[in-house]
């Protein structure tokens, strides 16, 4: 791998047709044929834009994922969904389905995340990260029932579900898995174990790791007003993971000096575009970002990436942002010498 390697977050910008066919979907007209070339072409798309742009390490774009994690609960055994306390005016948080736990919470068939890696890698010769939401990141939306009697235990269900999955990609030959624990920013601090979860979810995947932590970008807001990383901080150093990713764009790369006193063995993958913004950057503007990092990261430990997925973001916005995050990347490796 060069130096400086791009990559990216998850989510890949929604063409309008998959909005269309996602309709269609809803309303019955797709047979299960239609849906496998839905799945396929636009799986194809993400790949190809995240290729021309020169990323290094692509993801599968995670096209066919409804709102990040909410179609992951219907593999989910043990769950019903309830009905959203609000249902008019502008989507926001409290607009969310929830689900109740009404049973032992499993899901046999896993994720269906490898039949989305296996696509993906019949489309590319890249090297793909595969993204599996966290198990704190699967338990928000859920309201205890069925015999659970406190959220460690719904947890530790939880935590198996996600190990299943990741070793099941391992045996398809994903060789790196991302673990997406977004706005955990907010919650470690009434999450004191937070890595000790993280750990168990990934206990005995022979891959390289890496694992995600933002402060949310639902509908393009952040989750919480206190947006600092003083509540992960200290459990990062804690993580069974090769490197960690965090969102600096859109804050103004506050805390990058925290970096110096990481530990050295782990990598960063620095967010230094801001999804949240609708104007795109230039490769000016990432080159300036990648330099102020580099003064707390050593260039051999620090890769590049958005702040977060690029689901909400407009496709033709995100083809602009991801080329002048990798003519950054080529900025600073000339001046490196890299």
């Amino acid at each position: 791998m060069m130096l400086l390697p791009t990559s990216v977050v998850g989510s890949h910008g929604l063409p309008g047709w998959v909005w269309l066919a996602r309709e269609a979907m809803e309303a019955g007209r797709l047979g299960a044929v239609d849906v496998r070339e839905l799945m396929e072409d636009a799986t194809q798309a993400a790949l190809l834009d995240q290729e021309r742009a020169g990323i290094d390490v692509v993801t599968t774009g995670e096209m066919m994922r409804v709102r990040f994690i909410v179609g992951f609960y219907d593999f989910i055994q043990g769950i019903r969904p309830l009905e959203p306390p609000r249902k008019l005016g502008q989507p926001l948080w409290d607009t969310n389905t929830p689900f109740e736990v009404v049973g032992k919470v499993s899901a046999p068939h896993g994720l269906g995340i490898v039949d989305e890696f296996k696509l993906a890698r019949s489309l590319t010769t890249r090297r793909i990260k595969a993204t599996v939401p966290g198990p704190y990141t699967l338990l928000v939306p859920l309201k205890l029932g069925g015999g659970y009697k406190d959220k460690d235990t719904l947890l530790a269900d939880l935590v198996q579900i996600v190990n299943a999955e990741c070793r099941a990609l391992v045996a398809v030959g994903a060789d790196f898995i991302q673990i997406d624990e977004p706005h955990s920013g907010m919650y470690a601090g009434s999450v004191p174990q937070f890595a000790k979860g993280v750990n168990r979810a990934v206990a005995g995947v022979e891959a390289k790791l890496a694992v995600h932590i933002c402060f949310g970008n639902l509908y393009g807001r952040p989750f919480s007003a206190v947006r600092d990383y003083r509540n992960v901080f200290p459990t990062l150093h804690e993580l069974a993971a090769s490197q960690v990713v965090l969102e600096f764009a859109n804050r103004g790369m506050e805390e990058a000096g925290r970096w110096k006193d990481f530990p050295k063995d782990k990598e960063l993958g620095a967010g230094v575009v801001d999804v949240k913004a609708f104007k795109a950057e230039t490769g000016v503007d990432v080159a300036e970002r990648i330099r102020g990092l580099l003064k707390h990261v050593r260039p051999d430990k620090l890769w590049l990436n958005p702040d977060c997925g690029f689901w909400e973001t407009p496709r033709w916005v995100v083809k602009q942002k991801l080329a002048a995050l990798v003519e950054g990347a080529q900025l600073v490796r000339k001046e490196l010498g890299g």
